[in-house]
């Protein structure tokens, strides 16, 4: 059922509503179909674009909606309510926006925005490598300058919507340690670029994961995002809005398996009542729902700070862990609450929790999560 939310504006609220219209007309109808068998939902992001849902948290001078991220991650929630697959992709998208915003020159921003924020242009995040996932400074791929560019040789892992995207903020090797990182705009279609066989997912079927393969792909230096060396920065500082993005699909993920699983126990009966109406279940439900209300609200929290201009890396850290934790949880509770059906696709619930576990590992594990928290903690 639809969430009670607490909106800043009225054009706050009418955004939510449009949003429920779209995924209810959209994505609700043909999510099934795309997750078993595992094909992409040509045209799903054009309409998510036309009605504007793509750039939301970015500047109207731009082409973005102008508006506060926390009224950006309810967005998200209510996508990943209906299609968690589709709302991770969106997140990303907003994630692959951020370097060229932040960090980019007034000539990138005129060239490059306005096609990523008009929802003709999806983007991608190219930071993982097979060797260096949680350990981003430690990236082998590496561009090497050359004739007023750069030459770009190496690998890459675990992109998002690897193969379909546009556009992909790659980053890569350009000196030593951790300040010899730097952030290139690679478009999509280069020569030399090539993406391997998508992964085999547990989850998330319709969106590709793949890998990457550079072999001395040429670049020009306006292609490269802030300055050498920057580049471990930027990607950190687009990971504390992207960690927002997967706290908020986690929720959305976690709603929709309590409200399936409410409406089943209003359905199902056993020893001569609803299940609903039996104590032990109903306290499983109670717990549901609690878990889903405080994971909401921690990250509505991170993003008010962060609309408001105040330090919130902790606080992301903190959403993203509670949430989906609390995503998992949830999900593998909702299973229960149905019994055997609820461990077969018959029924949804199976997908949540196949989807929930990812939202524990991308976007920095949960390890990784616990390792900022502490961090911040004892930096005084």
């Amino acid at each position: 059922m639809p969430v009670d939310r607490l909106l800043p504006t009225a054009e706050a609220r009418d955004l939510i509503q449009l949003t429920r219209d779209v995924a209810d007309k959209v994505l609700e109808p043909v999510v099934d179909e795309h997750e078993r068998h595992e094909t992409y939902p040509d045209g799903v992001f054009a309409t998510l674009g036309e009605a504007g849902l793509l750039s939301l948290p970015y500047a109207e001078e731009w082409g973005g909606g102008g508006q506060p991220y926390e009224v950006y991650l309810q967005v998200l929630e209510e996508l990943a309510a209906r299609w968690a697959a589709v709302a991770v992709a969106v997140s990303v998208h907003g994630l692959s926006c951020h370097p060229l915003m932040s960090f980019g020159t007034e000539e990138q921003k005129a060239e490059h925005l306005p096609g990523m924020l008009d929802g003709t242009q999806i983007g991608a995040y190219s930071l993982s490598e097979a060797e260096a996932g949680s350990d981003a400074a430690a990236l082998r791929c590496k561009a090497t300058p050359a004739d007023g560019g750069y030459t770009i040789t190496g690998s890459k892992a675990w992109i998002t919507h690897g193969g379909k995207a546009d556009f992909y903020n790659l980053f890569a090797r350009t000196g030593e340690g951790s300040k010899g990182v730097s952030c290139f705009l690679i478009p999509d279609g280069i020569d030399g670029l090539a993406f391997g066989k998508p992964e085999e997912k547990m989850g998330l079927h319709a969106i590709p994961t793949t890998s990457a393969q550079y072999e001395n792909v040429r670049v020009s230096e306006d292609r490269r995002i802030g300055t050498e060396g920057q580049g471990l920065q930027i990607a950190f500082s687009a990971l504390d809005a992207g960690r927002l993005g997967i706290a908020a699909v986690a929720v959305g993920i976690a709603q929709a398996a309590l409200d399936d699983a409410v409406a089943y126990a209003h359905e199902r009966s056993a020893f001569g009542k609803k299940i609903i109406d039996h104590q032990g279940l109903g306290f499983v439900l109670a717990d549901m729902a609690a878990a889903v209300d405080s994971a909401r609200a921690t990250y509505l929290d991170a993003a008010r700070r962060r609309d408001a201009g105040l330090p919130y890396s902790r606080n992301a850290s903190v959403a993203k862990l509670i949430a989906t934790d609390a995503a998992m949880k949830v999900t593998t509770d909702a299973v229960q609450v149905f019994g055997g059906y609820g461990y077969t696709r018959d029924f949804r619930v199976e997908r949540y929790m196949r989807d929930a576990k990812i939202t524990q590992i991308f976007e920095g594990t949960n390890q990784i999560q616990r390792l900022v928290i502490a961090r911040s903690l004892t930096d005084r």
